[in-house]
């Protein structure tokens, strides 16, 4: 069994499409939306939206500090959209994912990131597109385990601007997921990482991401063979052995064009 593992896709749909050739399946991480391309400008929702130039000065303001300048045109860049920002927003979330699952043509199995809208999801996954999150599947003879989201810190408040929520959960919620998983998982898979510092620091970024701690627990204790994920786009440690579990960070999608490659 030859399964292809991609993470934090970001619009990349023709990079997907060639990730299924050579296939027998497909895993999808999370983060399938490119909501702000900082490499290339014009592209990405915000890209769709306000255009490049705008986007390129939004870029430059999210670089440095959050000053009331940068906050007064971020504001300002949503309100030229008036009262229909959060539809204008919403196809163009729609347009990705209608060309991101049309590139999924093998056996996918799914779990959203932050960067994902879960719930428009099923209006344009295909019969051979298992969306879950919390559940298990059957890939190739082994039981393999998803859950979905990234983390928010216990004393964070998510506002709710009615324009665009990104997929967090509180620890508190992603444990209650994990609690719910059985303890005969071969491969686990999730779009964050669990706590392991060398797993959750972003070189680039100079700061590390939140891992989970359940997560974490749940590998010491059920001791899969594979703990798979994304996230950190460019970790510490790529891979590393949490016991007899193989924790693999599949790699930035986006920018690799490259899958992981899973063979049993």
């Amino acid at each position: 069994m030859r399964v292809h593992v991609v993470s934090d896709v970001h619009g990349n749909a023709e990079a997907l499409a060639r990730a299924c050739v050579g296939a027998d399946a497909l895993i999808v991480l999370g983060d399938l939306l490119d909501f702000v391309d900082y490499h290339d400008h014009g592209s990405g929702i915000m890209g769709a939206v306000f255009g490049a130039e705008k986007v390129a000065e939004f870029a430059k303001y999210r670089r440095g500090p959050r000053t009331p300048e940068s906050i007064a045109f971020v504001r300002g860049m949503w309100a030229q959209l008036g009262s229909d920002a959060a539809a204008v927003v919403r196809e163009a979330i729609r347009d990705q994912y209608k060309n991101l699952f049309a590139a999924m043509t093998v056996p996918t199995y799914a779990t959203p990131g932050n960067v994902d809208a879960p719930d428009l999801w099923r209006e344009f996954a295909s019969d051979g597109v298992h969306i879950l999150d919390g559940q298990t599947a059957d890939i190739g003879g082994l039981k393999a385990a998803f859950i979905g989201g990234a983390l928010l810190p216990d004393d964070a408040v998510l506002r709710n601007n009615g324009v665009w929520r990104p997929y967090l959960r509180y620890e508190r919620e992603f444990a209650a997921a994990v609690e719910g998983l059985p303890d005969d998982i071969d491969l686990l898979c999730t779009h964050v990482p669990p706590a392991r510092p060398e797993l959750t620091y972003d070189v680039v970024a100079r700061r590390p991401e939140l891992g989970s701690t359940s997560l974490l627990g749940l590998i010491h204790r059920v001791r899969p063979r594979w703990s798979m994920f994304g996230h950190v786009h460019q970790p510490l440690a790529r891979r590393m052995r949490v016991g007899r579990t193989e924790c693999v960070n599949v790699g930035h999608f986006q920018r690799t064009g490259t899958p992981y490659v899973l063979r049993f």
